[in-house]
């Protein structure tokens, strides 16, 4: 069976982590947890982003050096894999030697193979984005997604990276594999970019000025621009460039590869990172799914406007597993989405207060006040269920699909009404009973991967032939103070 590889980005560790990058690594989570549950062998990638510009001059700013910034600031995304039950198999940090060092090796293979040079070069740029900008990308002079930000007017000598020449190949590599980039219509806008015609990138900064990144192999003068630095965690991380690569090996050349990746990384992964691999002589990735952007009360997140969700609130309030259930349910597969307070407690007292909560106190207090019990075959069960849309990327049809069989099992008690049956026919009673226990067997297997802990304690109950000590999702009243 063939290996799985995983991957989110690596977040920018300058802030805390938001419910947008809670919903990547959530999501890249489940898909883990679904492959392994599968049977297939799983490495799972995920970490931080530390170098830059816009890093360094925060570490200024506060009276830090930029280790001790990025040293702080990355804390709150391991603390963000513990809160939600993250499975991953590596927290890569870019300060990490051993990225560092491959990060420079990557650099040697690109050069060696003639894709980087040097030139002088005038550009506008972007410190929130860490990217060049034309004209064509602003709007009034000013990045859309940093307009409180001044554009950089940057005039150096810096590195390049010969990315022009990888046009016919990424087209190419488009044609042959139309499964690529998820959802297509994300596709058609790579497609339609390159096709426009690619241009060299610069992949350098002069130390005098921006000292914080990756030494250049060779030249003292010079450190890596943090993209081309950052970018080759998706194969540091395996142990590409090490003097053991047979991780390498398994999960990337003879694996399956998936990274996850919001709309505004769309160029970075699906077209640089992938000319970075051609350039390297690496394969390049299987797949890349796109997400969409998480808008609040129908606003962009923004901290000026003081409406940035923290998945670490939602979760102090309502547990790990109702935030894990809203973002794969509620959150559109891949269109942009508007979050808001009142909507994600109306989920959670509709779908899993008076939703799953409910149903599984309901059957096992008939199960264990009628002494009914049964024994399962997960696999069976799980072969039962027929195919997981999860390995489609199709979380929303997934998990509506596993609410369709919650909503019939509680539609069987009310139209057959068991624990009724059970005192005029024993034996009737008791197949309901046991009809009904295996759907919730079958409920528990199918919502594993989104809702591990949930899963575990239903199966504990299921084991023992008890009721929960508690609900599974206590009764909450809205407060939205609590949550902001």
């Amino acid at each position: 069976m063939q290996a799985v590889y995983i991957t989110t980005t690596l977040p920018y560790v300058n802030g805390e982590p938001h419910i947008g990058f809670g919903t990547e690594i959530i999501r890249a989570d489940v898909l883990a947890r679904y492959h392994r549950g599968a049977g297939r062998e799983v490495f799972f990638n995920t970490g931080t982003d530390e170098h830059g510009q816009k890093l360094f001059d925060k570490a200024q700013e506060l009276g830090m050096t930029a280790q001790e910034y990025v040293d702080l600031m990355s804390k709150n995304f391991v603390t963000l894999m513990t809160e939600f039950n993250i499975s991953q198999d590596r927290f890569i940090r870019t300060t990490d030697a051993d990225h560092k060092l491959a990060a420079q090796k990557f650099w040697e293979v690109c050069d060696r193979n003639g894709y980087i040079y040097k030139k002088n070069y005038q550009t506008k740029y972007c410190v929130g984005c860490e990217l060049e900008k034309q004209d064509s990308d602003l709007e009034d002079g000013k990045c859309p997604v940093h307009h409180t930000m001044q554009i950089q007017n940057v005039d150096e000598e810096n590195y390049f990276f010969a990315w022009s020449k990888f046009e016919r190949a990424l087209l190419e590599y488009y044609e042959l594999n139309p499964d690529f980039v998820k959802p297509d219509f994300r596709f058609n806008e790579i497609k339609s970019f390159v096709r426009g015609g690619i241009h060299d990138f610069s992949i350098s900064r002069l130390k005098e000025k921006m000292s914080w990144g990756v030494a250049v192999p060779g030249d003292d003068e010079h450190v890596m621009y943090v993209w081309f630095d950052a970018l080759v965690n998706y194969i540091s991380t395996l142990g590409w460039g090490s003097s053991d690569e047979s991780t390498f090996e398994k999960f990337w050349i003879n694996g399956f590869t998936i990274q996850f990746c919001g709309k505004d990384n769309l160029r970075q992964q699906t077209a640089m990172w992938q000319g970075m691999l051609f350039a390297a002589g690496v394969k390049p990735t299987d797949v890349v799914y796109i997400n969409g952007f998480i808008n609040v009360d129908g606003q962009k997140m923004s901290k000026s406007l003081g409406n940035v969700v923290q998945p670490h609130k939602l979760k102090a309030v309502y547990g790990t597993d109702a935030v894990r259930y809203f973002v794969t349910r509620h959150v559109h597969n891949h269109e942009d989405s508007d979050f808001t307070y009142k909507r994600f407690h109306e989920a959670y007292m509709g779908n899993l207060v008076n939703g799953i909560g409910n149903l599984v106190s309901r059957v096992l207090t008939m199960s264990a006040t009628n002494g009914v019990t049964i024994e399962v075959n997960e696999d069976d069960l799980r072969e039962q269920s027929g195919h997981s849309l999860f390995e489609g990327f199709d979380y929303n049809g997934e998990m509506n699909r596993i609410w369709q069989k919650i909503k019939d099992a509680d539609q069987f008690i009310t139209e057959q009404a068991p624990f009724k049956k059970i005192k005029e026919n024993k034996e009737a009673g008791e197949e309901d009973i046991r009809f009904l226990l295996e759907k919730v067997w079958e409920i528990t297997l199918l919502i594993e991967p989104v809702m591990p802990e949930t899963s575990q304690k239903i199966r504990d109950c299921l084991n023992e032939n008890k009721k929960p000590e508690s609900p599974l999702f206590p009764r909450i009243e809205f407060n939205r103070d609590s949550l902001i």
